[in-house]
């Protein structure tokens, strides 16, 4: 049995929850409120504590600042939220949350949860009998981060993963490479990362070494001295140096021209850079993070990447998933897009019709090409309503064995030309239904082919009656 404190300000959600971590054996205490659970964390100590994220007063963030400075190891917090959002997700874990949830959370989600939990827990108990006590995260307040954060939004549980290991990256120094096919939004998640780390106040520096000739590139990367070559009319400091006390992104960096690559090796071991045309070094302080759409250990192998950088830079690993995989995602980002593109006037709708050609696309540009069909509707479409035969998505003679994989047949025309939740609620039901067909009944894996976690496929099971 495990003591564990409760903390919502919702009075039913935290009765629902009280009760339902009683009936598992455990001691359970609870608090309406940030200030009360500081206080009782203050009395007794936890074994997993599970943490409402938007509270009146001291919100749940603050909570656990609050938390992780005065307590000498931070037991496992679990936060929960209806109000899933990329940046509340990414600033959570920074903060050293053990999980992130969205509510409604099923038995059987807090089961997993806090077994991993108490798992997590005596092993930190452990580590602490033998003097191998963590430090606890390095952040203690939390950021105010940015609201609008583009392609990066996203309700699917593989963009959810995404966002808790961005912000476990961002609570650290360490090297992060990103991996994701073209479009996906490696920058993206490259610039959340510096907008919730340590270095947010100093600059953003991204260079592409797929797109620069590898005779500039060495120059780009280190800078130059006047007179260093032909043309070299003045001194440059280099992507590096303008990048000292902030984050540089080498993007594409599997297509790096294999001398340059050594001389970025040594960069990154010294800590110090030499501009082209001189023999001083320069110290740098520089946090790097590197992305590629290319497998870096095939590269390896076949000579084109060295190994020793490729060790260098893939310290932290994040992956992006391809769109086809984010079923869940098509709907809210083409709408976010017709926002994006209206601003500040009413954006354009998107039919049921619409809707399931979305779904059923199968997105080989991934979010970049979604971003720019829904741009090309707002440009050209005059209506206020955008319909399948506007999105002009070209699909390829698969597309019905796309669309038949995403569990969309044809929808009726009375779907089409019905109201707009009602037909989305139509879809839904189809595309569960189909999702777990194909799945024979294994919920955990019609979740995955959905791209949403197991605890909202088990909300939507319930609210259509499912299963």
């Amino acid at each position: 049995m495990a003591r564990i404190l409760v903390v919502d300000d919702d009075a039913d959600f935290r009765e629902s929850l009280v009760e339902t971590l009683q009936g598992l054996g455990h001691e359970v205490h609870e608090a309406p409120g940030g200030a009360e659970a500081l206080r009782q964390a203050g009395r007794h100590r936890y074994g997993a504590i599970f943490l409402d994220h938007r509270m009146p007063g001291m919100d749940g963030l603050e909570t656990l600042a609050a938390l992780a400075a005065r307590m000498a190891r931070l037991p496992p917090v679990v936060v929960l939220t209806a109000y899933a959002s990329g940046s509340g997700t990414i600033e959570a874990m920074r903060l050293g949350a053990f999980d992130h949830l969205t509510k409604p959370v099923s038995r059987a989600g807090v089961i997993e949860v806090l077994e991993r939990a108490l798992r997590a827990d005596a092993e930190a108990a452990a580590g602490d009998a033998h003097g191998t006590q963590d430090a606890g995260p390095p952040a203690t307040q939390a950021a105010q981060p940015e609201a609008d954060e583009g392609e990066l939004i996203g309700i699917s549980e593989a963009m959810r993963e995404v966002h808790k290991r961005i912000g476990l990256a961002a609570a650290s120094e360490a090297p992060v490479l990103i991996k994701g096919e073209t479009g996906t939004g490696k920058e993206l998640v490259a610039r959340a990362l510096h907008r919730h780390s340590e270095r947010a106040a100093g600059p953003f520096v991204a260079i592409n070494c797929a797109a620069i000739p590898k005779e500039l590139l060495e120059s780009e990367l280190f800078g130059h001295v006047k007179g260093a070559f032909t043309g070299a009319g003045t001194d440059r400091p280099g992507c590096f140096r303008a990048a000292d006390g902030g984050v540089l992104l080498l993007d594409e960096i599997g297509d790096m021209a294999p001398d340059v690559q050594a001389k970025l090796l040594r960069a990154l071991q010294e800590g110090e850079v030499t501009p082209l045309g001189s023999h001083r070094p320069v110290r740098v302080n520089v946090r790097t993070v590197a992305a590629t759409h290319r497998d870096l250990a095939a590269a390896v192998r076949e000579g084109r990447f060295r190994e020793d950088l490729r060790y260098r830079l893939d310290v932290l690993h994040i992956s992006l998933p391809p769109l086809r995989e984010r079923l869940a995602d098509i709907v809210p980002l083409a709408e976010h897009f017709l926002r994006r593109a209206a601003a500040p006037q009413p954006a354009k709708r998107l039919s049921a019709g619409a809707a399931r050609e979305l779904v059923a696309h199968p997105w080989p540009g991934n979010v970049r090409e979604l971003r720019n069909a829904m741009e090309r509707c707002h440009a050209l479409l005059r209506g206020p309503v955008v319909g399948p035969a506007d999105l002009d998505l070209g699909r390829p003679a698969h597309a019905d064995a796309a669309a038949s994989a995403a569990g969309a047949d044809r929808l009726p025309q009375d779907w089409i030309d019905g109201p707009l939740p009602q037909a989305i609620e139509r879809l839904e039901r189809l595309m569960l239904a189909h999702a777990l067909e194909q799945a024979q009944g294994n919920r955990s894996l019609a979740a995955r082919r959905l791209g949403i976690h197991r605890q909202l496929l088990y909300s939507k099971l319930a609210q259509y009656g499912i299963g």
